[in-house]
């Protein structure tokens, strides 16, 4: 017999749907806090050396651990899950492919060829998932 979830998310229309995002600031973020909204399960990839700008940005309010959240960071990232990479090391990268080759759709909003110079562009990626939005 399978198991029945009662988990409200699962009913949601994107439920089931993987989305990995490399974003910053706000537009990137909004767009993925739709998809969250919506039930997909979307994985936010930050930098360990401070990640998102709007961590950081006025206003800002402490966080449970006492460091201060910047309003709209909280705002965008509702419902994400979110995890620290660097994207230059291999190790980082390697991790990257993977969960990439797993995702149904890549977002980001980093400046122009900044992941095709990373090799992580859509060239890269869908040769690994060509199933992959990007």
């Amino acid at each position: 017999m399978e198991a029945v979830s009662h988990d409200p998310r699962d009913a949601r229309p994107l439920a089931g749907v993987r989305v990995l995002t490399v974003e910053n600031f706000i537009a990137a973020p909004f767009a993925t806090m739709w998809l969250a909204d919506a039930g997909a399960e979307v994985v936010k990839i930050e930098t360990r050396e401070g990640g998102d700008f709007s961590r950081s940005t006025s206003p800002v309010k402490p966080g449970v651990d006492g460091k201060p959240s910047g309003l709209a960071f909280l705002r965008t990232n509702r419902n994400k899950k979110s995890m620290t990479l660097d994207l230059k090391h291999p190790e980082g990268k390697r991790i990257f492919e993977a969960l990439a080759a797993e995702a149904d759709v890549v977002i980001e909003n980093l400046r122009p060829n900044v992941m095709d110079r990373l090799g992580l562009g859509y060239a890269d990626l869908s040769a690994l998932n060509p199933r992959l939005i990007y």
